[in-house]
């Protein structure tokens, strides 16, 4: 069974004794209020677990339990306070069921370890918190883990690292089901940045530095403003009165990333932005986010997004607005 993303409305946060209060509160916040001006359906949002459990120095009762989870589209499996432990098995057990009855799954934080206990993430991609990898590695050995990235999407099961990281996540699945506008919104909401460095094809994100003093502070805007503009290195270089080494060295500690590489998100994040907000056309997008043809804009827009730029303005476009 498989439901496809338009479904994706109902939300299920599985929880038991030992779950991290962090993750599952920045999870909760995310999917229960739409952001001012959403006229789409936002998420019916159910917390499932036992009678009652200890989620940090809290005592909650769950709205539902664990078996109800199958009936859910989004599970979201929240991290957990002890990975010496193996997860509960019951918590295994229904988030495995759940996944089998055509869920999409996401771990957050230490949350992966329910997940490979489940063995959803055998032979695939996964991450969890930096200081876990190893762990998890050593304990799933089919589990392909990165260390290096703050979320990994497989479509069906989805993993984050650790913490804020959850929230780079959370922000990522609303962006699939809603669009980036919508996803942006969320984010300005809770007064956080809409896209940083999640490692993962289908979307790749970069930060920007939030401090004034910064050296690169004032270079970021200067490049969104001029997307249309065949930018070189050089030219950023050159704006930001540095050697081009210095500035990938500023680029590196900042965003994670390469300025290119930064230049070439924006491109495609501006691009997910027209073709949701805007008629168009390919060509006319294409030149407004510096991609020169449609041809180019195509092939990096699909190799970055998963889907070629008509089929994202299909899905995101028929939706209501």
């Amino acid at each position: 069974m498989t439901r496809t993303i338009p479904d994706m409305n109902t939300v299920a946060l599985a929880v038991t004794d030992g779950t991290l209060h962090f993750e599952l509160s920045l999870a909760h916040e995310v999917f229960t209020a739409a952001p001012d001006g959403v006229t789409v359906p936002w998420y019916d949002v159910t917390v499932c677990g036992p009678v009652a459990v200890q989620v940090g120095r809290f005592r909650l009762e769950p709205d539902l339990g664990l078996d109800r989870l199958r009936h859910a589209d989004t599970v979201i499996v929240p991290g957990r306070a002890d990975i010496d432990e193996d997860p509960p098995a019951d918590l295994v057990d229904a988030v495995r069921a759940a996944h089998e009855a055509g869920a999409r799954v996401a771990s957050l934080c230490t949350g992966a370890f329910v997940l490979a206990a489940a063995g959803l993430l055998d032979g695939k991609r996964a991450t969890t918190h930096w200081a876990h990898t190893e762990a998890l590695a050593a304990r799933h050995p089919r589990v392909e883990v990165d260390p290096d990235v703050l979320y990994v999407d497989n479509g069906s099961v989805l993993t984050s690292a650790g913490k804020a990281a959850a929230l780079d996540l959370c922000l990522h699945l609303v962006r699939l089901d809603h669009g980036a506008s919508i996803a942006n919104a969320v984010a300005r909401r809770l007064v956080v940045p809409p896209h940083r460095a999640g490692g993962q094809a289908q979307f790749v994100t970069t930060p920007v530095p939030a401090q004034d003093d910064h050296p690169l502070a004032a270079l970021f805007p200067w490049i969104i403003e001029r997307l249309d503009q065949p930018l070189t290195v050089e030219d950023l270089a050159r704006r930001a009165r540095m050697s081009s080494r210095h500035l990938g060295r500023h680029f590196k500690a900042a965003t994670g990333t390469t300025p290119l590489r930064w230049l070439l998100t924006q491109r495609i994040r501006h691009a997910q932005e027209l073709l949701e907000k805007t008629d168009d056309s390919i060509d006319t997008i294409a030149a407004s986010t510096g991609m020169g043809t449609a041809t180019t804009l195509r092939r990096h827009f699909n190799r970055t997004v998963g889907v070629p730029p008509d089929t994202y303005r299909r899905t995101f476009r028929s939706r209501p607005r």
